[in-house]
C-alpha cells in the first residue's frame, strides 16, 4: 500500500519492476474491469502463468479491492473519472521506476489501458486489452437487447424517445436510459453472467476464488463513474490517436465485447485481435491458449 498521486493504492509485485533504461523486459500491469473490481483473482488465477513471461505488476485501481476507499483521497468521489485512474496507474510506474510498462487492460480496465498508451506513449512499450469495453451506449443496447430477448419482450430502443425530449444543447443520456430499462428487466448480475459466461463451471470457478478472496465489490466506484456519465461514454474516436501496438484477446462467448466493442479497436487502432474459445475471463475456460495469446503479444 502506498500513497499516491493523493490515493492509497494497493498493488503487487513480481520480478525485476525497477529496471531503468536496458533493464529487461518492461513489467506488465493488470488493469482489472469492474469497474470496481480487484486484481486478487487475476493473479490468484492465472499469476503464475503471468509471472513466468516476465515483470508484473497487479494493482488494484482507486477505491477498489484492497486500495483505500474513495473518500479517503485527496480529490474525493466526486471527481474520480478516466484521467484520474490513468494519473494513478503513471503514479505506480514512477514509484518503482519502470522506463516503460505494457498496460494489460481487462473489460472496463482496457479502456484505462488504452488511454494511458495514448496519453503517455513514450513510456507504453505496446498495450494489450481483453474483452474491451470502449463504448459505453453500445454496450447499453447489448445489455437492453440480451435481457428483452432473456425475457420475451420486443426490444424497445428508448434512444429516440430520450433524444426528443432532451433540451437542445444537452446531452441526451441515451446510455442511462438503456441501462435503467435492461436493469429493469433482469438485474445486472444475472444479465452480466448470461453474456459474460460460457459455461456454469467458469461462473463457478470466479466465484471461488473471489470467495476466498474476501474482497467485497466497490459499489461506490462503479456508482462515482456513472455519476460522471459512464454510460454516454465513447472512446473510439481517441483510438486512432494511440501510436503504440495495440494487442486485443476477445472470448468468443464474451458477448458484452464480441464482436462490436472489439471491431472499434480493429477498425480505428489496427489492433492486432486473437479470438479464443472463452468468455469474459479467457484464462478460466482455455488457460494455455490465454498464455499462448498473451505471450504472443508480449514478445512480437
Amino acid at each position: 500500500m502506498e500513497r499516491l498521486n493523493g490515493a492509497d493504492l494497493y498493488f503487487e509485485t513480481s520480478g525485476a519492476v525497477q529496471g531503468g533504461a536496458g533493464g529487461g523486459n518492461p513489467p506488465v500491469v493488470y488493469l482489472h474491469g469492474g469497474p470496481g473490481y480487484n486484481s486478487h483473482s487475476f493473479r490468484a488465477l492465472f499469476g503464475e502463468r503471468l509471472d513466468a513471461l516476465g515483470p508484473a505488476v497487479y494493482l488494484d485501481q482507486r477505491g477498489a479491492g484492497r486500495s483505500g476507499p474513495l473518500e479517503e483521497t485527496e480529490q474525493g468521489a466526486d471527481t474520480l473519472d478516466l484521467d484520474t485512474l490513468v494519473a494513478d496507474v503513471e503514479a505506480v510506474r514512477e514509484f518503482l521506476g519502470a522506463e516503460r510498462i505494457v498496460p494489460l487492460g481487462h473489460g472496463f480496465g482496457a479502456l484505462v489501458a488504452l488511454e494511458y498508451a495514448r496519453r503517455w506513449p513514450t513510456r507504453t512499450a505496446r498495450v494489450i486489452v481483453v474483452n474491451p469495453w470502449v463504448h459505453f451506449p453500445g454496450l447499453a443496447l447489448t445489455l437492453l437487447a440480451e435481457a428483452s430477448a432473456r425475457r420475451g419482450v420486443p426490444l424497445d430502443d428508448p434512444a429516440g424517445a430520450v433524444r426528443a425530449r432532451t433540451p437542445e444543447g444537452e446531452y441526451p443520456p441515451v446510455g442511462s436510459a438503456r441501462v435503467e430499462q435492461a436493469f429493469s428487466l433482469l438485474n445486472a448480475r444475472d444479465l452480466l453472467n448470461v453474456l459474460h459466461f460460457k459455461d456454469a463451471p467458469s461462473r463457478m470457478h470466479l466465484e471461488f476464488a473471489d470467495a476466498e478472496g474476501q474482497l467485497s465489490g466497490a459499489g461506490e466506484v462503479q456508482e462515482a463513474l456513472v455519476n460522471q456519465g459512464l454510460w454516454e461514454f465513447e472512446y473510439p474516436p481517441f483510438l486512432q490517436d494511440i501510436v503504440r501496438p495495440v494487442f486485443v484477446i476477445a472470448g468468443a462467448h464474451d458477448r458484452s465485447s464480441y464482436p462490436e466493442q472489439v471491431q472499434w479497436l480493429a477498425d480505428l487502432a489496427g489492433a492486432d485481435v486473437s479470438v479464443l474459445d472463452a468468455g469474459h475471463y479467457p484464462w478460466l475456460d482455455d488457460e494455455d491458449a490465454f498464455a499462448e495469446a498473451l505471450e504472443d503479444a508480449l514478445r512480437r
